[in-house]
């Protein structure tokens, strides 16, 4: 390895080492000298050296990249701060969580699937996006894309980067319909994509409305608005929330949505190392104020998630039915770096506006429904039965 790549990891991972020195709560001029590069420091890390060298002469087998040994280098100094949400994430994963986030990206509109035991890789496209235009069908056989052949061996991530591109371009997919026995190309124009956090529909023989949200993303607040006008529309006097797996997202967006359920007051409570308190709150516009609400909570519902059931369960706009939350209640930080990649740095944690932590406790529901084996297996759900029965006897 060269000495210029040397120094840069050198450098590197001293700036990790005063990271983690200040988390540890080393004194400032301790600090000082680590980011400074000091002798001592310096000296520290020849031994670094002095084992890969031994490494680089030995190991009987392919030496990882430069860029590898370096995504290996921050991985190993983070996970001292012992902080599961203090993370590094590679480059590819660090674009498919920005796109999520934002709730578009540039590509086709359908998700792919094999399913558990193998087999071929499926396609469903989103309704009103260029798979489904283009003429793509629920349950097509995906068979090749612009003439690469989908292989047994090929994970469904690696399919899918096949599929993206940019904006305005074409990809052509080989599939075979549904009860067809040709396979057939499909010329699809990749455009930007909406991928939906929100699924809604009136419950047959009610007046209740059952609203699903996935993640927070930064469409997900305008997403809600339309299908709590929709539902209205339709005649919905009392409301489901199912947050079911909901594993969180935009703190913004959580703040959003409970916007329109509360008329003005807190949302949630944010304590921070850089900027101490802050509160949250909601404003006084709203578009279901007072309306029968249930919330369907899990150990899936987690982090945006838990600040919204936090917030209306503390403020007795909702009762929560389900099982106890995840319990992931801090703040990170995310840095780009300059190779594509991000770190991940907790700064902050989240409290209900009754003050209570979120963080490593959760949510306990006000109703809680046990999943039995009968259940699962004859496809019965037994939370959204139990929030039914709860909304027809008030």
């Amino acid at each position: 390895m060269s000495n210029k790549v040397r120094n840069i990891l050198t450098v590197l991972m001293l700036v990790l080492l005063a990271a983690s020195a200040f988390a540890a709560g080393y004194m400032a001029n301790d600090l000082l000298a680590l980011r400074n590069g000091s002798v001592h420091a310096r000296e520290e890390f020849d031994l670094f050296w002095e084992a890969w060298a031994f490494v680089e002469k030995d190991f009987l087998g392919e030496l990882p990249t430069n860029q590898t040994l370096t995504h290996a280098a921050i991985r190993g100094a983070i996970t001292t701060l012992e902080d599961p949400y203090t993370v590094f994430v590679e480059p590819v994963a660090r674009d498919r969580e920005r796109e999520a986030l934002q709730g578009r990206f540039g590509g086709i509109g359908a998700y792919l699937s094999r399913p558990e035991d193998g087999g071929d890789v499926l396609l469903e496209p989103i309704p009103g996006n260029p798979a489904e235009l283009a003429g793509i069908l629920p349950g097509d056989v995906l068979l090749a894309v612009d003439g690469t052949a989908v292989t047994p061996d090929m994970t469904v991530s690696a399919v899918a980067d096949l599929i993206r591109g940019e904006k305005g371009t074409t990809v052509v997919l080989t599939v075979r319909h549904p009860n067809a026995a040709a396979p057939v190309d499909v010329a699809v124009v990749r455009d930007d994509i909406l991928l939906p956090s929100v699924s809604y529909r009136l419950l047959e023989d009610t007046t209740i409305g059952y609203i699903q949200l996935t993640r927070f993303s930064a469409e997900s607040a305008n997403e809600i608005a339309q299908a709590l006008t929709a539902l209205q529309e339709q005649g919905a006097t009392q409301l489901i929330l199912d947050l079911r797996q909901n594993g969180g997202g935009l703190l913004d967006a959580a703040v959003a949505v409970a916007d329109h359920f509360l008329d003005g007051g807190p949302v949630l409570i944010q304590i921070s190392r850089n900027q101490g308190e802050r509160v949250f709150n909601a404003t006084p516009k709203t578009l279901a104020p007072d309306a029968p609400l249930v919330l369907l909570v899990d150990g899936g519902t987690a982090s945006a998630a838990e600040i919204l059931a936090g917030a209306l369960q503390d403020r007795g706009r909702a009762v929560l039915i389900g099982a106890q939350t995840f319990g992931k209640g801090s703040v990170q930080l995310v840095y780009d770096l300059s190779d594509g990649s991000s770190v991940h740095v907790t700064s902050a944690r989240w409290y209900t506006p009754e003050r209570q932590a979120l963080d490593a406790q959760g949510l306990a529901p006000d109703i809680l429904v046990e999943i039995t084996q009968e259940a699962i297996d004859n496809g019965r759900d037994e939370m959204l039965q139990r929030a039914i029965e709860y909304l027809q006897v008030q």
